[in-house]
């Protein structure tokens, strides 16, 4: 009897360790280490978004390009892995972290607080410029924002800029759609009044649409506001590391605005510093 107790005492006793080594290890999980071993960085994109994602004939290839998939590689190649480019809708771009889909999501994202809770955040590597297209016929009548009043406002469903409008344009009819090319194609047939988006986006669009202008106003935004890579919230604080490293380079050799500036060339526009 008393060796019974002696042995399903030892068995109690493997089982807590057991099960601390299991809880030890699942929450010990690291990003960098995973990607390591796959060989290979998962990035989330929205390729709708030049000249920070955008699709484009390289070679007569259809390619995924932009200033956001170069940044995407130099991390890459930090790393020492392959880069493997993962297209969706802007609104699955985040969710596909929390899937396990990709291991960043670079998509000319924002870091706001409740985005915040959610994710593992690098630095900056780009701060936020507002825009408002218009129909160029109609440019004039744009002056100040509240001839947006009663205006039909289009805006990329979960973007920054979609939080922006809502809040300051609250006399305007805010329209939320999937894909930023559906909103420019509503905006120059007429269904929408005005589309809100980021100033190098909106450049890259005027550049192939001259029957588009720039509004002479803008949104707010705040500052601080910019944008950064996304990572799973949990096991991701040595890959951030990594991103950082690689966007301290970028930003102090002033690379990442040559990369804008290449990708606006490849759409033919001209982004201004």
């Amino acid at each position: 009897m008393k060796l019974k107790k002696m042995f399903l005492g030892a068995l109690v006793a493997l089982s807590v360790v057991t099960l601390a080594a299991c809880s030890s290890s699942s929450s010990s999980k690291n990003e960098l280490d995973s990607i390591k071993k796959s060989g290979k960085l998962v990035v989330a994109v929205s390729p709708d978004y030049a000249p920070f994602e955008f699709k484009a004939l390289v070679d007569g290839k259809d390619k995924v390009v932009g200033a956001d998939i170069q940044l995407a590689q130099a991390i890459a190649d930090k790393i020492g892995v392959k880069l493997e480019v993962s297209t969706m809708s802007f609104d699955n771009v985040l969710s596909s972290l929390k899937s396990g889909k990709a291991d960043m999501a670079i998509s000319g994202l924002s870091v706001t607080a409740e985005r915040k809770k959610a994710f593992t955040f690098s630095d900056s590597y780009y701060e936020t410029e507002n825009a408002i297209l218009v129909r160029a016929d109609q440019a004039a009548t744009y002056k100040s924002l509240d001839a947006l009043n009663g205006k039909k406002v289009a805006v990329q469903k979960g973007t920054i800029e979609e939080g922006l409008a809502k809040a300051q344009l609250t006399k305007s009819n805010i329209v939320s759609l999937t894909a930023m090319g559906e909103a420019i194609n509503e905006l120059k047939s007429g269904v929408v009044d005005a589309v809100d988006l980021e100033k190098p986006v909106a450049e890259g669009y005027l550049s192939q649409n001259s029957d588009l202008a720039l509004a002479s106003v803008a949104l707010k935004v705040s500052e601080g506001d910019a944008k950064a890579v996304a990572m799973p919230k949990e096991g991701s604080d040595e890959l951030a590391k990594v991103a950082n490293q690689v966007i301290k380079e970028l930003k102090e050799k002033g690379t990442y605005k040559q990369y804008i500036t290449d990708a606006a060339a490849q759409t033919g526009s001209q982004v201004s510093e």
